[in-house]
């Protein structure tokens, strides 16, 4: 499903997946942070998250030195906290639309943690796990919208998604991201598909 110019003329899709879950269109990261999927697990949700590192700055190197394990503890005091995290997610959007792949989606990314959804354990099994670089109060970026619908038409022309959804339906009174500052409508209509509810994510 390519975006189309104000004329109608189709322009071509900004990223594309190949067999190994590689996107093209994307800077890639190899994160040790990931193993094997389930034998016979399909890929069937997207989950959408938000971070900043340091919390509410923008810009630097900490989210991708997190998911890479090279987090310097005395960089930053919130650092100590959680250098030794063993996280990932397969695709990070930056503020200004630029977008790293960590993960391919064939293999398990580190995202979700203990997490549900629709009555499934183990989201990571069968989840997308796509960072937003961002805070649950501060609006996102248009850029990001874009990358992030794009990124889902994509992902979809792989994959058989049904769903994407927030960390927070996922995990819900654990975690709160991508938070209200998400506007979830925007998604839906950026992307052609349907709201799940007035409250949160999209069918796919």
């Amino acid at each position: 499903m390519p975006r189309s110019t104000d004329l109608g003329t189709p322009t071509a899709p900004r990223f594309t997946v190949d067999g190994q879950g590689h996107v093209a269109g994307t800077r890639q990261v190899a994160s040790p942070h990931c193993d094997v999927r389930p034998p016979g697990t399909a890929i069937t949700l997207v989950v959408i998250h938000g971070i900043s590192l340091p919390p509410g700055k923008f810009g630097g190197d900490g989210v991708e030195q997190l998911f890479m394990g090279t987090l310097d503890p005395a960089a930053h005091p919130y650092y100590a906290g959680i250098a030794g995290h063993r996280v990932s997610a397969h695709l990070f959007i930056r503020r200004d639309g630029e977008v790293v792949q960590f993960v391919p989606c064939w293999r398990r990314a580190w995202h979700a943690g203990v997490s549900s959804w629709r009555g499934r354990e183990r989201c990571n099994d069968s989840a997308i796990g796509i960072e937003l670089e961002g805070t649950d109060r501060a609006p996102y970026a248009a850029p990001q919208y874009d990358a992030l619908a794009d990124l889902l038409v994509a992902l979809k022309c792989r994959y058989p998604l049904t769903a994407a959804v927030g960390h927070s339906d996922v995990a819900p009174g654990r975690k709160s991201d991508p938070g209200p500052a998400f506007d979830w409508g925007r998604l839906a209509t950026a992307t052609g598909y349907r709201r799940l509810d007035e409250r949160r994510g999209v069918h796919l």
